[in-house]
């Protein structure tokens, strides 16, 4: 977990790495086909779908930006039941972009037509999901994650997924 930082450093430079430290009898390449086939094993957040279903029929305009493999997201949409659920998926791969430059938020607010003022950013990434979002004008709220808050200040904490229907009363 260490070496991984709970998922912010790049496979690509995990496995060679834990391959080395270990000794491992096994090729940085056999471990990143292993974690292939632990992503086929995603389910989604408890309350994801019953939350984005209400978002929804509040006719609330629904986005997703994300860093990673474009068919590694997709896998893992899919595989959750929410593949349909965003009406704009902004995946790091595609874009040329990542989070927390502030130019993938603008992209996302752009694609959904939406401003900033009447956005937020929901995400679980004090590195990736906070500064960003507010360099735009997003205002971000923080679902505790791997990664506890240090300096970042997010405009919410959400103690659960549910918590994001409570939004609007911010």
């Amino acid at each position: 977990m260490t070496l991984d930082d709970l998922g912010y450093r790049s496979k690509r430079e995990v496995f060679p790495a834990l391959v080395q430290e270990f000794g491992l009898a096994v090729s940085p390449e056999e471990l990143f086909a292993d974690f292939g086939l632990l992503l086929r094993q995603a389910q989604p957040m408890p309350h994801a779908a019953e939350v984005l279903a209400e978002l929804r029929r509040r006719d609330v305009r629904l986005g997703l930006v994300t860093n990673g493999w474009s068919a590694v997201q997709r896998e893992c949409l899919e595989r959750c039941g929410l593949s349909g659920a965003f009406g704009v998926v902004l995946i790091s791969e595609e874009v040329g972009l990542s989070k927390p430059d502030p130019r993938i938020y603008t992209l996302a607010l752009d694609e959904l037509e939406v401003t900033a003022e009447d956005a937020w950013f929901v995400g679980d990434s004090p590195r990736n999901d906070i500064q960003g979002p507010q360099e735009v004008g997003l205002r971000a709220a923080y679902l505790p994650g791997g990664h506890p808050l240090t300096s970042e200040q997010p405009d919410a904490v959400l103690r659960g997924l549910r918590d994001v229907l409570d939004l609007s009363e911010w």
